[in-house]
């Protein structure tokens, strides 16, 4: 088994494209599970984000996999497979374990150094776990990725080497001071956004959600004031600064709603805001793919060649530690198939030699004991030390061919005895 990612992004999609594949809620839940449950695939979990839609998978066979995963994506965001093909990308093995790293961390971000993403891969785990389709493999991996991503913001700064999207955006509005912000939505990038407004000396900010306690909670925090979702329409013809991020689905603000010299942000995939909004007359929208093309927050630095410096350094510790743990079932095999034979062999000599005591007995046994475990030290350690260089999986099958072994009887690999003489 080896794991493949394959999805497509802000890097390889424009925005309208990105706004077909979105997927929340249970398209997002059945898409999941029709990954898993496809012949080739043994585990599933999906990242979908403003930014990207991503399938991470445990597969059994390349071709079949990516032909399953890329149709499926078809099937559940209802893009034709010819249309989604050309912007997808695929990522195998170990390139698919540093691009997981490497999302993580926000060097794949629309914004470099971006943390919501970290959020994101966990709360896409969480929703693989609840459903059953993360096995004991992208468990691993993605523990690991968001140690790797959290190592990154605590060691190197790249949280505050990027701006979040809020900021980014926010930069195409000019001066804020004196502005009367909306804010609608009430969920994490709305609260960010609130924030961020709040930080930035704005201090008339209106809060405009669905679920109207929501909204008073966030508006409290920042010193602002909700209003009800109904409210929205009134509440436009006052503001001058707008930022939204509702994942309705649908178009909530569109061109007649809106005024000469008013700032619209949307942060939402798919968008808020009818683009056709930037037809009217002294209206800015601001919108992903804006954000993109000013390229505000892509620039690199020090903490982001720092970043890929760690994200190489955690891949090499990563996939060395995978390709060793290949090898411990054979390993196991090997000292389970010898401390078969010692005994058989002891019987024999005891039954042979019935007069012997049991001091004497002790000492026979412990003795053929340390000669087998001196034998078989240094090709059981070495052969671990191998696997993690390329091609280490023929040392592996050297041994079982030599021994005649076979690793994936289950008594021969879950012995604890002989589990953590392997460890040893």
């Amino acid at each position: 088994m080896s794991v493949l990612a394959i999805g497509l992004s802000h890097r390889t999609a424009p925005v309208a494209m990105l706004e077909r594949v979105s997927l929340t809620g249970d398209t997002l839940t059945k898409l999941l599970h029709d990954v898993q449950q496809d012949a080739c695939v043994a585990e599933a979990m999906v990242v979908s984000t403003c930014n990207r839609v991503e399938v991470y998978a445990e597969v059994e066979r390349f071709h079949a996999a990516v032909t399953a995963v890329s149709r499926l994506l078809s099937v559940h965001s209802g893009v034709p497979v010819d249309e989604l093909t050309p912007h997808l990308y695929v990522h195998y093995e170990d390139r698919a374990v540093e691009h997981l790293f490497s999302v993580v961390c926000g060097l794949d971000s629309m914004v470099v150094g971006e943390q919501q993403i970290l959020g994101q891969v966990r709360q896409a785990l969480k929703l693989g776990q609840k459903h059953g389709t993360v096995g004991a493999t992208l468990n691993e991996l993605v523990q690991q990725a968001l140690r790797v991503g959290k190592r990154a913001q605590t060691d190197t700064g790249i949280d505050r080497a990027g701006a979040s999207l809020v900021t980014a955006g926010l930069a195409l509005a000019g001066s804020l001071e004196g502005k009367r912000a909306l804010v609608v939505g009430a969920g994490s990038m709305s609260s960010l956004a609130a924030a961020t407004l709040a930080r930035a000396g704005v201090t008339d900010i209106v809060v405009a959600n669905r679920t109207y306690d929501r909204g008073v909670r966030l508006a409290d925090s920042v010193g602002g004031r909700a209003v009800e979702f109904s409210a929205v329409p009134r509440e436009l013809a006052e503001a001058d600064l707008v930022i939204t991020c509702t994942g309705a689905g649908r178009h909530l603000i569109t061109p007649d709603l809106v005024h000469e010299g008013l700032f619209l942000l949307d942060l939402a995939m798919p968008r808020d805001i009818d683009p056709s909004v930037r037809e009217v007359a002294g209206v800015t929208l601001v919108d992903l793919e804006a954000i993109r093309e000013s390229g505000i927050g892509s620039r690199e630095g020090d903490a982001v060649a720092a970043v890929r410096a760690l994200v190489a350094e955690e891949l090499t510790a990563y996939l060395n530690a995978e390709r060793a743990s290949r090898v411990t079932p054979t390993v196991v095999a090997l000292r389970s198939k010898a401390a078969g034979v010692v005994e058989s062999e002891l019987g024999r000599l005891l039954m042979r030699l019935p007069e012997l005591d049991g001091k004497v007995r002790d000492e026979v046994t412990q003795t053929v004991q340390r000669v087998v475990d001196k034998l078989l030290h240094e090709p059981t350690v070495r052969v671990k030390q191998l696997a993690t260089s390329p091609g280490g999986d023929h040392y592996a099958e050297a041994l079982r061919e030599l021994f005649d072994l076979a690793p994936d009887r289950p008594d021969a690999v879950t012995t604890p005895e002989a589990v953590r003489e392997v460890e040893l």
